[in-house]
């Protein structure tokens, strides 16, 4: 196990979650820089969404880029339970749980991600797969 190729991916994990705060959050966005979220996300990135449905790379930049600014001062997320899951050489699984609150509304979901190493990401990795599950749906 490299422990570095895990703390970076980790890292990546935890400032990717913010990110997302800070651009859904409508108070935060303006200062945000959307080219961030595009660098880290890999070519061929795959993404399946807690319901099922399967994203291609455009498909979650579109759907992120498209949300900027849709929550409130409420919004926050955290990660939970991160762990190292399968490793060979630059590529290693994470897994974490992703918690929100949005809209005063709880929601947990499983989640696996598979990183590749690329020197020029903020984190040193790049998002090529993300597969979440839900633990918990947003309350109605």
């Amino acid at each position: 196990m490299d422990d570095r190729l895990f703390s970076q991916a980790s890292a990546e994990v935890v400032d990717l979650h913010r990110f997302f705060v800070d651009w859904f959050v409508a108070s935060r966005a303006d200062k945000v820089d959307f080219g961030r979220f595009e660098a880290v996300m890999g070519e061929g990135l795959t993404m399946i969404a807690p319901g099922g449905q399967i994203l291609d790379r455009d498909a979650v930049i579109d759907h992120v880029r498209s949300s900027r600014a849709t929550c409130d001062d409420g919004f926050a997320i955290s990660i939970e339970d991160i762990r190292p899951g399968w490793q060979d050489g630059d590529t290693i699984v994470v897994l974490y749980v992703e918690a929100q609150l949005r809209a005063g509304k709880h929601s947990r979901r499983q989640s696996s991600a598979v990183f590749t190493t690329r020197s020029s990401a903020p984190n040193g990795v790049q998002w090529r797969h993300l597969h979440e599950t839900w633990l918990q749906v947003p309350e109605h």
